[in-house]
């Protein structure tokens, strides 16, 4: 790759919908191929793209051709679990299903969940997906009480410490029913405390998920009203499950309108809407695009959760329907959940193999189009970063992620373990931590 601060990569190819070219610059590039690539030079100084100029523009002495390289943005994870992140070892889900998870999970954090622990392993994820050419990361933060007590002071000094190089927000994640209690109104403030986001499981401890219980509308307009007065935004894990009658999404949505909340409202999962009649799912879209909500699927996880039974092949996929929703107008996004926990026995917090995975779980293919916003630009703006984050733009940052691939075909095809990671022009050490170093907290 070519060094120092000014430098050029010449003879890329970036997906059309990521290049942000200043507005005097000539956007008629050459594009080629499915997911529309555009054949550029991007002039690289003081750890900035200055440039975005038609392939074969800059002179060959700011750097050599590579030759139709394939080039990405940083990508961006808007939904997470740091803090549940690589337990597996010490703690599996026998049954691999939701209830097994939540289990293992429950008597692992009581047990084990101080805060070096968490921190550790927080910092272990944030090391490989900073490898990865990850960008910026939300992580939900398991919050009953006392764990919001330990975990969120750990966020916040990760997020001072990793400042600059993965941009860190939290939010919350109980059950919904907590939210009647005084303990709902203490963990909002200490969200507010940390700068994070109100979130909830929109269910509740110890009533069936569906249908939805009496208590549900007092409990969930608590929530709006907490977020109201502390000027919150709220992330929700919704719907998580198998059975077509669980259907809070909709009802998350009008109450948003009734209530006329006026924050940001991300809705994670939602798998059960594609189990649903046709006519549910427009009323639920319908719903969703008057409330502004937007959405996330986490398909590598949710198609290891859902549908599962001792000896029985899976009969769906377990993703929500994005195609409907980004159809009808809704900010969708990709990300990367669980890795290595009870709820996912897998994942290496690496969003481009999450993009590679989604592209066949949800069929985002033929043509891909510009779905690769939907693990870059569009999660970086449900986020509310700085709209040259998830891009390759005149003025921003020079992170970048180079692939030897040079083509949607090649780079979905193989793993992208070569791939040269650049964070303001610099390329950076892509080792990835070594797991001995958690084996001391998998002992005992």
């Amino acid at each position: 790759m070519p060094s120092g601060d000014r430098c050029a990569l010449r003879h890329v190819r970036v997906p059309r919908c990521l290049l942000r070219p200043s507005p005097t610059q000539d956007e008629t590039w050459h594009t080629v191929g499915d997911g529309d690539l555009a054949q550029v030079d991007l002039l690289i100084d003081g750890g900035r793209i200055a440039a975005i100029e038609p392939a074969g523009t800059l002179p060959e002495s700011l750097g050599p051709s590579l030759d139709q390289s394939m080039v990405l943005p940083g990508l961006v994870d808007c939904h997470t679990h740091l803090d549940k992140g690589h337990i597996w070892p010490r703690r599996p889900n026998p049954t691999g299903d939701v209830p097994g998870a939540a289990h293992a999970t429950g008597v692992d954090r009581e047990a084990r969940w101080h805060a070096e622990d968490v921190y550790r392993r927080a910092s272990f994820g944030l090391m490989t997906a900073h490898a990865r050419g990850v960008v910026a990361i939300r992580t939900h933060l398991d919050s009953l009480a006392p764990q919001a007590g330990i975990s969120f002071p750990v966020f916040e000094r990760l997020r001072a410490e990793w400042a600059g190089r993965i941009a860190l927000q939290a939010s919350s994640i109980a059950p919904l029913d907590i939210f009647l209690t005084e303990e709902g109104r203490a963990l909002a403030d200490t969200v507010a405390a940390a700068g994070a986001r109100l979130g909830c499981v929109t269910r509740f401890r110890q009533l069936p998920n569906v249908p939805l219980p009496p208590e549900f509308d007092v409990a969930m307009t608590r929530v709006f009203q907490l977020a109201t007065e502390r000027g919150l935004d709220l992330d929700l894990h919704v719907d998580e499950a198998s059975d077509p009658q669980a259907r809070s999404l909709i009802r998350v949505a009008q109450l948003a309108v009734q209530l006329g909340f006026k924050g940001r409202i991300l809705c994670g999962h939602c798998c059960s809407l594609a189990l649903q009649p046709d006519e549910a799912i427009e009323a639920t879209l319908q719903a969703c695009a008057q409330a502004g909500v937007d959405i996330v699927s986490l398909p590598t996880v949710n198609m290891y959760l859902q549908s599962r039974a001792p000896g029985r092949t899976p009969r769906w996929r377990g993703v929500t329907v994005l195609h409907e929703m980004k159809a009808r107008g809704l900010r969708v996004a990709v990300a990367g959940d669980n890795c290595r926990d009870p709820f996912h026995a897998y994942g290496d917090h690496d969003m481009l193999d999450t993009f590679t995975q989604a592209v066949k779980i949800l069929q985002l293919d033929h043509p891909l189009g510009d779905w690769i916003t939907s693990a870059s630009s569009v999660p970086a703006a449900i986020m509310g970063l700085p709209d040259t984050v998830g891009t390759v733009a005149v003025g921003g940052d020079a992170d970048l992620i180079v692939l030897r691939a040079r083509d949607w075909s090649e780079a979905l095809s193989r793993h992208q373990f070569d791939r040269v990671v650049l964070r303001r022009g610099r390329a950076i050490d892509t080792t990835l931590p070594d797991y001995r170093l958690l084996d001391e907290l998998m002992s005992g």
